[in-house]
C-alpha cells in the first residue's frame, strides 16, 4: 500500500500511525492489512476499573443505606464514585491511545456517540461502556437489543418509569429518531405504540434486565404498519425490517468513516451491505477494502475530534500526564469529552469542534502537551470572557499543564527523516501556500522542535 493509503486507512480505523508500522506494512497488499486489522479486533476485552470498594454498599437497599451510614458519608461515597467516572474516562483514553483492537476501539468511541448515555453510577457506566465495546464490531440487531437492557440507558431516557397505566414515550422516541431511523421515518402514533411494548422494562439492583410482568402492556400493538402482540425485541426487529435503519447508521458510519460530504451512491451501495445482514464487521471490512475508500477526495478531509487530536499526538510522541485531571480540562476545553455528552443527540461533529476559542486552544495543544506550555490570554485575543475565566481557572488552580514525554521513541523511528519526509509522515490533507511558505521560513533545530510546529498548523487539524 501507498504511504498516504496506510495513513488514511489507520487514521479512520484507529488514532493515526507510526513511521515504524509504515516501513513494516507498505509492502503487504490492501485486503491483508485490513484483514489484519479486523482479525486483530476480534478478541474483546472488557475495560475494567477495580471497583471492590463499592461493593458492599452496591446492593443495599435505600433504606439500609440510610440506616448504615449518615448523610455526610452518603454523600461521601457519591463523590467517591463521581471520581471514579473520572478514572474510566482516564482508563478509556489510555486504551484508545494503546490499544491492541485497533478498530474495535475506535468503533467503540464511535458508537458511544450513536447509542449516547450518561450515568454517575460507575457500575453501570462501565458496563455501559463495556457493552458498547462488546458489540462494536457484531449484529447491529444483538447490539440494540442490548443497548435497550442496559440499565444505564433506562436511567437516562426514562424507560424504568415507563409502565401500562402511564407509558413514558423517552426512549421509545430516541430509539427511532437517534438510535436507529431518524426524523421523518416514523409517526406520533408509532412512537406510543412502541414505548407500549417497553413497558416494564426494568433491571435489577445489580443490573441484570428484567420485566415486570404487571407492569407491561400485553395488549395488541400496530407499529410501521404491523399488528401484533409485540413485546420490546420485536420492536426493534420490525424497525430492522426497514432499510432505512440500514441506511440511518451507513450514513454516520460514512460521514465518521470516510468523507463529512456524502457521496449518495456510494452510501446507497453500503447501504445495501450492511442491510443484508447488519452485520458490522463485514460493513467495515468492505469499506476499507473498496478502492474509492482510498480516493484522493477522501483523504485528509475530516476535521479530526478532540479525542482524535489528542490520542494522535500521543501516538507519535507517548505522554504520561502528571495530573489526570489535566486531561478533563483537555477535553473540556476542546468540547468532547469522554462519558459525559451534553445531550442524548451527542456531540455534531465536523465543523462544530471548530470556533474561534477552540482552534486556538486546539493549534497550542502540541505545545501544551509536548512543551509545558501554557496559553497567554492577552495574546490570543480571540476567546470569550467565559473561555478565559474557565481557562484561568484551571490554569491557576491545577498548575496547567505538566506532562513527561517519551521523545526517544519519536527520535528512534524519525532521527533519519527529513522536514519533508516527517511533514508527510504528519499531515494528510494538502498545505495552503501561507502554511508552505510559514514551514519554509523556518529555522529548523531539530525533528522534536519541527514535530510540534507541524502539529500547530491548521492542516495537522484535518485527517
Amino acid at each position: 500500500m501507498k504511504q498516504k493509503h496506510l495513513q488514511h486507512l489507520y487514521w479512520r480505523a484507529s488514532f493515526g500511525i507510526g513511521a515504524k508500522e509504515i516501513t513494516h506494512l507498505k509492502s503487504e497488499p490492501k485486503s491483508k492489512i485490513v484483514s489484519k486489522l479486523l482479525l486483530q479486533s476480534n478478541t474483546y476485552e472488557p475495560l475494567q476499573l477495580d471497583l471492590s470498594e463499592f461493593l458492599e454498599v452496591k446492593f443495599k437497599s435505600n433504606k439500609e443505606l440510610k440506616e448504615q451510614f449518615t448523610a455526610l458519608e452518603l454523600q461521601e461515597l457519591k463523590r467517591k464514585q463521581q471520581r471514579k467516572v473520572k478514572a474510566l474516562n482516564y482508563a478509556w483514553i489510555e486504551r484508545l491511545r494503546q490499544p491492541t483492537a485497533l478498530l474495535r476501539e475506535k468503533m467503540t468511541l464511535f458508537w458511544s456517540n450513536v447509542f449516547v448515555c450518561r450515568d454517575n453510577d460507575i457500575f453501570f457506566i462501565q458496563r455501559y461502556n463495556n457493552i458498547l465495546r462488546q458489540h462494536a464490531l457484531g449484529d447491529f440487531r444483538n447490539f440494540v437489543k442490548a443497548i435497550a437492557r442496559e440499565p444505564s440507558m433506562s436511567k437516562y431516557l426514562n424507560n424504568r418509569q415507563n409502565v401500562k397505566r402511564k407509558p413514558n414515550e423517552n426512549f421509545a422516541r430516541e430509539l427511532m429518531e437517534l438510535f436507529t431511523l431518524g426524523l421523518g421515518n416514523y409517526t406520533e402514533q408509532d412512537v406510543k405504540e412502541a414505548a407500549r411494548a417497553f413497558t416494564g422494562w426494568s433491571f435489577k439492583r445489580n443490573g441484570d434486565f428484567y420485566v415486570k410482568e404487571k407492569q407491561h402492556d400485553f395488549k395488541e400493538k400496530t407499529f410501521l404498519g404491523k399488528t401484533g402482540n409485540f413485546d420490546g425485541d420485536d420492536i426493534i426487529d420490525i424497525i430492522l425490517e426497514q432499510k432505512q435503519c440500514a441506511r440511518f447508521i451507513c450514513d454516520k458510519i460514512y460521514t465518521y468513516f470516510i468523507n463529512p460530504k456524502i457521496d449518495k451512491k456510494r452510501l446507497e451501495e453500503i447501504t445495501a451491505v450492511f442491510y443484508k445482514d447488519y452485520n458490522i464487521g463485514n460493513l467495515m471490512e468492505y469499506i476499507f477494502k473498496s478502492n474509492w475508500f482510498y480516493n484522493e477526495e477522501n483523504i485528509g478531509v475530516k476535521i479530526k475530534s478532540p479525542l482524535e487530536l489528542l490520542v494522535g499526538i500521543q501516538k507519535v510522541v507517548p505522554v504520561t500526564f502528571h495530573k489526570e485531571q489535566q486531561l478533563i480540562y483537555l477535553q473540556k476545553m476542546m468540547g468532547q469529552t469522554l462519558l459525559y455528552p451534553t445531550n442524548v443527540a451527542g456531540w455534531k461533529g465536523g465543523k462544530s469542534w471548530i470556533d474561534a476559542n477552540t482552534l486556538m486552544f486546539r493549534m497550542k495543544l502540541a505545545s501544551l502537551i509536548l512543551n509545558n506550555a501554557v496559553i497567554n490570554l492577552e495574546e490570543k485575543g480571540a476567546f470569550e470572557d467565559s473561555f478565559e475565566k474557565y481557562y484561568q481557572k484551571t490554569k491557576n488552580s491545577n498548575k496547567f499543564i505538566k506532562t513527561t514525554k517519551n521523545w526517544e521513541v519519536f527520535d528512534v523511528e524519525n532521527k533519519e527523516r527529513n522536514a519533508s519526509q516527517l511533514t508527510n509522515l504528519l499531515v494528510l490533507s494538502k498545505l495552503d501556500k501561507d502554511t508552505e511558505a510559514f514551514l519554509e521560513s523556518l529555522q529548523i533545530k531539530s525533528n522534536r522542535n519541527f514535530c510540534v510546529q507541524l502539529m500547530s498548523i491548521p492542516e495537522y487539524q484535518l485527517c
